[in-house]
């Protein structure tokens, strides 16, 4: 089963992965790093780790 993983050093929260995902597995935090909210709901399309502009996401 896919999981993404946030890598919080490289994260900037451009929240770009909340709005790509398409099963709405992140969410927006107030501070540090975008939370993976629902890591069993990923399909594993790569649309968050395509997309980040920090390349702070990997799908395993």
């Amino acid at each position: 089963m896919p999981k993404p993983i946030v890598d919080c050093k490289k994260c900037k929260r451009h929240f770009t992965c909340v709005s790509v995902c398409p099963v709405n597995v992140f969410e927006k935090t107030g501070k540090g790093c975008v939370k993976v909210a629902r890591p069993n709901d990923c399909i594993g399309c790569g649309a968050c780790e395509a997309n980040c502009p920090e390349k702070a996401i990997k799908v395993k």
